[in-house]
């Protein structure tokens, strides 16, 4: 992390969770040159996905790095990962000096528009272990990042991810909330997000 910009940590108080948001975790010019280069360097793929028994192609562009070839699976979707390269490493290692974590896969996800959107879900694949930590970090334009716990219905969030920042969702978060990025209908740039994750 670049030293002249100390990073806040905000830390939500909801129950059954740890939910961590760091708006300024790279700072802005820094971002702006690692979406760049994920943009232009990342082999960005679209898989297709059944929902209700219904097949059509998934609302955004992924890609999947790790280590030693271990795949990862969610939603009929089985992904094989590409080598580390220089640029995730770095982020990779900023983000496991933080959180104290180490992190063995990232899943990228491009939403290309205001149209490409990611359902309600929890990341609770059973190769994530049974209390997965999972570091979110965002470059590009701001999106709106939505969580709901599965039986108290007014605890609710909604944060603004912002260029830069950095989430965590550490402890039961996966086992009693779900998330998602839902669609809009304004004028929005591309956003490009990496989940990291460790896969046991």
């Amino acid at each position: 992390m670049n030293s002249l910009f100390p990073s806040e940590k905000i830390v939500f108080d909801v129950p059954n969770a740890i939910i961590e948001y760091y708006p300024n975790f790279f700072e802005e010019s820094q971002a702006k040159l690692f979406f760049d280069k994920l943009y232009q360097e990342i082999p960005w793929q679209q898989d297709a996905i059944t929902v209700f028994g219904k097949t059509h192609p998934q609302p955004r562009l992924t890609a999947l790095f790790g280590n030693e070839g271990k795949p990862y699976s969610y939603s009929n979707i089985v992904m094989h990962p590409h080598l580390w390269n220089p640029l995730l490493t770095f982020i990779k290692n900023e983000i496991e000096e933080e959180c104290n974590e180490y992190f063995t896969t990232v899943l990228l996800n491009l939403y290309r528009n205001g149209k490409d959107s990611n359902g309600w879900h929890a990341d609770n694949e059973k190769e994530l272990g049974r209390n997965p930590v999972i570091a979110s970090v965002s470059f590009g334009a701001e999106r709106s990042f939505h969580l709901q716990h599965n039986s108290i219905s007014d605890a609710k969030l909604k944060i603004t991810l912002e260029n830069g920042s950095l989430l965590l969702m550490k402890g039961e978060t996966q086992h009693f909330w779900k998330h998602q990025i839902p669609k809009t209908s304004k004028e929005v740039n591309p956003r490009i997000n990496l989940t990291f994750r460790i896969i046991k």
